[in-house]
């Protein structure tokens, strides 16, 4: 079982969101939009897509991890370590 189960349906309703908004993209490109109004859409998507990944970040870090700590597993280390890189690459990007 997965840290986001619980909310496996949400965050494809969100997933499909972003979907459509860089679908939008897409034709704004083809339609030749103004740049400005492009970069703002790609900037509303890109903002989208952080608060889905926050999200899951919470939900492992609420379930995985959480987990592996109180059952003193030997992945609990492990858990940590991941998602500490995961922060990482959140944060770089």
């Amino acid at each position: 079982m997965h840290g986001y189960d619980e909310n496996k349906d949400a965050y494809l309703k969100r997933l499909r969101r972003v979907e459509g908004q860089v679908r939008g993209i897409e034709r704004m490109v083809e339609d030749d939009s103004y740049c400005i109004d492009v970069l703002t859409q790609i900037s509303a998507a890109t903002r989208a897509l952080q608060g889905v990944a926050l999200a899951l970040l919470e939900d492992h870090l609420r379930h995985c991890v959480a987990d592996a700590i109180s059952h003193r597993g030997a992945d609990a280390e492990e858990k940590l370590q991941e998602a500490t890189e995961a922060i990482k690459r959140l944060v770089k990007s």
